[in-house]
């Protein structure tokens, strides 16, 4: 497990990845900071990526997509299904990076057939929202098929990827 400086906590056990972080934020607003479109557009993705398409059905069996949108002109396409949602205490999600780039497939299996439509295999992201007398305990888990895909997302970055995008979340909760 590795502390970074910002107080995010990362660790990763065979095929998960796991961050958390506390934010001097109630429950409720980290949620809502999760749970609205217009809140998760702003936050989403390390700076400085920016978010054009956030569109989230926010129910069991409801779907999302998010574009980010780095400067350079480059567009990363994520969407995924919601499969459990006890508000405000638990998000569960698949997550779908078929749409990345082919430059990003390969980086995550460069030993791929081209016509290999996701090599990322499917994500399964869980994030528990821990009331901690007023702050909240922020825990994400994403599971993935392989130990090599996983290692292979977090040599492409996922840990300050992940620290990166919940700083962008601690400001926001003091502007919500």
């Amino acid at each position: 497990m590795a502390e970074k400086e910002n107080n995010s906590v990362a660790e990763s056990i065979e095929n998960e990845f796991v961050i958390t972080r506390t934010f001097d934020a109630p429950r409720e607003l980290v949620w809502e900071a999760w749970t609205e479109p217009r809140h998760m557009a702003q936050w989403w993705g390390p700076a400085p990526f920016t978010n054009p398409v956030c569109e989230m059905d926010v129910r069991v069996g409801g779907a999302y997509r998010i574009v980010m949108h780095h400067p350079e002109g480059t567009e990363y396409p994520l969407k995924g299904v919601f499969r459990e949602i006890v508000k405000p205490e638990r998000l569960v999600m698949t997550m779908d990076c078929s749409e990345h780039p082919a430059e990003w497939h390969d980086l995550v299996n460069p030993n791929r057939s081209k016509e290999e439509s996701n090599p990322a295999g499917g994500l399964l992201t869980t994030v528990i929202f821990e009331d901690l007398n007023g702050k909240t305990k922020l825990t994400i888990r994403t599971r993935f098929e392989s130990t090599v895909i996983r290692h292979a997302m977090l040599r492409m970055g996922m840990t300050e990827g992940w620290s990166l995008s919940l700083e962008r979340l601690k400001i926001l909760l003091t502007t919500i």
